[in-house]
């Protein structure tokens, strides 16, 4: 059985766009995706490396496309197979017959799988597309029960891969009945949730709920069936994780012996309040005096760390019997979480993507003690936060198993950028988005639309757009006088807009410039302006690196003496000049 869609599949998009970037040149490794992959047809390839001509069955073939297709049956989504391209692109075709094919996976399979199968040609070669929908029970070949992880078929537990069905059906596991009551509530559990609602000090609802009787905070949170029934989440919560929820482990160096590891068990809000308080001891505070903004500033910010380790609890695999690992060594914090990212959610989505909840009745209740973000998952704090005292944002991935780690690398706080942040007037002008375009900006020396638009994880280079100009309207002075960003000077009338920090700016960050302003930094930064923007003049130059424009274009010679420009018209001299990229 398989689940599909309404109208057109949206694996024939993908399907396209693969065929297309094939038919222009580039290379199978550099194309395929989770939910696409090319094949040649199995057994047709001699020792001496010679294709013969083909038949229009084959048994080697329809066992290696019955065993890869089961595994795109079970990935997320389904997939598909184009037959009849070799590892380096070269069209070798296939006279497999379309409808032997589909019977003869269809019988490999035992009966599990049907796969729709249609020809293409490319170039004058034929091609078969193989297609299948994501599979609704698990299809196992010759034994294993495999899926998808990037571009690789990898073996998966069962558990793992009903959780994830589970997941793509809509289907909230911790809003289920645990089989347990309200008589199995832990005290200290009821204690713990009551100290979590006074520390966040909200509303007057917020004192009610935290001056309720036991049972009735159970009810308020949404963690009771009936009259008296746990849901799951509410067992984890209030009662006991079934296997130790997470695990945390502190070295002082890298490779060092752990100085304290803390194994919760128990009910899961006791456990989160152990690993806080235990990260809490270990978070290093930095005493800074420079600038306005000095005080107390924590090697992680508070906030950051309480939502990386509550994300890894709330957002992680419940039906996995593992823990969360937090591994806390010298400034920084890493948590690795069992489950992968769900509902299109990606690391280079992550911070704008709507919020998709694993387990909803489990995510709105840590909401509502306090610990968790009812918005979504606090990612954009996370990044705010970290970038706000200099550090570098969260790194977060999807590693194989599948697992979320999300690292945090804390340290001292850089006192320039805190006191600059502080400056920022408006005060609200402190968004993710401006701290993202800034960091950036010490970095690369130059934004435009489109850079921002995968920097920014938006969706057109209008909203992009919009972002820069909100930065531009910003002052690092209350007096409203000292701009953040200036405009890139050179650029034709008829060329998007791009800009670089203020010169004010880059003096009180040009500690943070130091690679740019070498000359290796220098002629990075020129080239890469130079292919995004399609052409580079000296007074381009000029603006972005600090130099005069005599040295800006003795810089654009050496340039193009050594073959990464050339000039933009025959005639060298006269106003206007400028450069190029070379071909390549």
């Amino acid at each position: 059985m398989a689940l599909g869609t309404l109208g057109r599949e949206p694996i024939d998009g993908l399907v396209e766009q693969a065929l297309h970037r094939l038919s222009q040149g580039e290379a199978p490794s550099r194309i395929e995706v989770e939910r696409v992959d090319f094949k040649e047809e199995r057994g047709r390839r001699a020792p001496d490396g010679s294709v013969s001509g083909g038949e229009a069955t084959n048994e080697d073939a329809a066992d290696h496309l019955a065993e890869e297709l089961a595994c795109m049956a079970n990935t997320p989504g389904g997939g598909a197979i184009i037959v009849g391209v070799s590892d380096d692109g070269a069209l070798i075709g296939t006279r497999l017959n379309a409808d032997w094919v589909r019977h003869r996976i269809w019988q490999l399979t035992s009966g599990q799988l049907t796969v729709a199968v249609r020809e293409a040609s490319l170039k004058g070669c034929r091609l078969l597309i193989l297609t299948c929908i994501e599979a609704l029970a698990p299809i196992r070949y010759r034994g294993k029960l495999r899926w998808r992880v990037g571009t690789n078929c990898v073996e998966v537990d069962p558990v793992v891969w009903q959780s994830r069905m589970l997941e793509r059906i809509g289907f909230d596991w911790s809003d289920q009945s645990s089989g347990q009551t309200l008589e199995d509530v832990s005290p200290s559990a009821i204690e713990v949730a009551r100290g979590y609602l006074r520390e966040a000090n909200g509303s007057e609802s917020d004192t009610s709920l935290t001056n309720a009787t036991d049972a009735d905070l159970l009810r308020r949170l949404n963690l009771v069936k009936g009259s008296h029934d746990l849901t799951n989440a509410g067992s984890l919560l209030f009662v006991a994780t079934p296997w130790p929820g997470v695990d945390y482990i502190r070295r002082d160096i890298p490779g060092g012996d752990s100085t304290l590891r803390v194994e919760g068990a128990g009910p899961l809000l006791v456990q989160v309040r152990e690993i806080e308080r235990a990260a809490e001891v270990a978070n290093r505070v930095t005493h800074t005096a420079a600038g306005f903004a000095h005080g107390r500033i924590r090697a992680i910010p508070p906030g950051t760390l309480r939502e990386a380790i509550v994300n890894g609890l709330v957002h992680r695999d419940w039906l996995v019997a593992q823990p969360t690992v937090v591994e806390h060594v010298g400034d920084s914090l890493t948590v690795t979480s069992p489950g992968g990212f769900l509902g299109g959610v990606t690391p280079d989505n992550i911070i704008t993507h709507p919020a998709v909840p694993r387990y909803r009745n489990l995510a709105e209740a840590m909401a509502s003690l306090g610990l968790a973000e009812r918005e979504g998952i606090g990612v954009d704090r996370m990044v705010r936060d970290m970038l706000a005292i200099g550090r570098p944002a969260p790194v977060i991935a999807e590693v194989d198993g599948p697992y979320v780690r999300v690292a945090l690398l804390g340290g001292a706080p850089d006192t320039a950028v805190v006191d600059l942040v502080a400056a920022l007037t408006p005060p609200w002008a402190a968004s993710v988005d401006s701290l993202l375009l800034i960091e950036h900006l010490t970095r690369n020396g130059w934004v435009d639309a489109e850079s921002a638009t995968q920097l920014l994880q938006r969706s057109s280079e209008e909203e992009a757009n919009e972002a820069i100009r909100r930065l531009s309207d910003t002052y690092a002075d209350a007096a409203g006088s000292v701009p953040v960003i200036s405009p890139v000077q050179g650029i034709p009338p008829h060329q998007p807009a791009a800009f670089r920090l203020s010169d004010a700016v880059q003096s009180r960050l040009a500690h943070r410039l130091g690679s740019l302003r070498a000359p290796a930094g220098r002629e990075t930064l020129i080239l890469d302006w130079s292919r995004a923007r399609g052409r580079v003049s000296s007074t381009e130059v000029a603006d972005l690196t600090g130099l005069s424009k005599v040295s800006a274009g003795k810089l654009l010679t050496r340039l193009a003496g050594a073959g990464h420009l050339k000039g933009g018209r025959t005639e060298r001299r006269g106003r206007g000049f400028f450069y190029v990229p070379a071909q390549t």
